[in-house]
């Protein structure tokens, strides 16, 4: 049975820092592209980061470059996202995606997680 299951989420004042955990199980997470999507209110799901099976060359979205970054462990199973400089702009539930085709920044991925919730207060 396939999980990903995030952690990590939770509530933090603007330039604040928050740490996003993934952790797979029941698929070949090391094979696996990993992504980090959200959802604000009342707007579309989009990418926020996603980084290949081996970790090389990830990719961040403009609106997070520098202040977001994406790893992976795949001695772990699992997927980060360290945030800083949180602004208010950054409140969404926060998701976990897995596909086995190479990186990429569509929602096309395969499985998803359920999601954790980041709100960022003034």
């Amino acid at each position: 049975q396939v999980q990903l299951v995030e952690s990590g989420g939770g509530s933090v004042q603007a330039g604040g820092s928050l740490r996003l955990s993934c952790a797979a199980s029941g698929f070949s997470f090391s094979s696996y592209t990993m992504a980090w999507f959200r959802q604000a209110p009342g707007k579309e799901r989009e990418v926020v980061a996603a980084i290949s099976w081996s970790g090389g060359n990830p990719y961040c979205a403009d609106s997070v470059k520098g202040r977001f970054t994406i790893s992976r462990d795949n001695t772990k199973n699992t997927v980060y996202l360290q945030m800083n400089s949180l602004k208010l702009e950054d409140t969404a539930v926060y998701y976990c995606a897995a596909d086995p085709r190479s990186l990429r920044t569509t929602l096309s991925y395969k499985y998803w997680g359920q999601g954790t919730q980041v709100t960022v207060s003034s």
